[in-house]
């Protein structure tokens, strides 16, 4: 069982089909919003570094993520536990929305969407096939390395990509794994190699 994984493609469909009827009310409050006069339009709303990962701009966006998130997200949650999946999942996704705010400072600027957090479970993926290479088997070592590429060149060549979401999504998801590697989560890491 994958708790975690299936209360967040939950929340995904809940969120997006409440705001379909809602007229796109629960995306006004929860974008992403970025504004050169904060000040001025009282725009610094911190929730929506957390609210702006599950709303999703249209069926194409919220179907792909919700994808990524099934075949991606099952092996994560039990490699790590629920909970430590949650905290990366998590801070992923406000790791991407700040990179994002700091590229972009000084503009107008909207983002949604989980790519942030799917990236997060990428890189911590990554961090993985990199550094424990013992932990993943080669044509999973190949399955990461592909997404990632493929996923670079989808950031770079579609429009409207918050490519910088991604990047902060991988940066901390690299990060937060070698954290728990680095510290406790190995020893698990290990027993998990023993019993497969």
């Amino acid at each position: 069982m994958y708790p975690v994984t299936t209360l967040i493609l939950a929340i995904n469909l809940i969120v997006f089909l409440a705001d379909l009827l809602l007229d796109g009310r629960l995306t006004i409050e929860g974008v992403f919003y970025q504004h050169p006069d904060f000040s001025k339009y009282g725009l610094f709303e911190p929730w929506r570094y957390v609210t702006s990962i599950v709303l999703h701009a249209g069926w194409d966006h919220l179907l792909f993520n919700c994808f990524s998130i099934l075949v991606f997200a099952p092996p994560l949650e039990r490699l790590v536990g629920h909970f430590r999946y949650f905290i990366l999942y998590l801070l992923a996704g406000i790791a991407g929305n700040a990179l994002s705010a700091i590229v972009h400072a000084g503009s107008v600027y909207l983002s949604v969407g989980a790519s942030g957090a799917i990236y997060g479970i990428f890189g911590a993926f990554l961090y993985l096939a990199v550094f424990r290479k013992a932990d993943l088997d080669e044509g999973s070592r190949k399955t990461i390395y592909s997404m990632l590429i493929f996923g670079l060149i989808y950031s770079l060549i579609l429009p409207n990509i918050n490519i910088w979401a991604h990047v902060g999504g991988a940066i901390a998801g690299l990060a937060i794994m070698g954290i728990w590697v680095k510290t406790n989560l190995a020893k698990k890491l290990q027993m998990h190699n023993q019993n497969s």
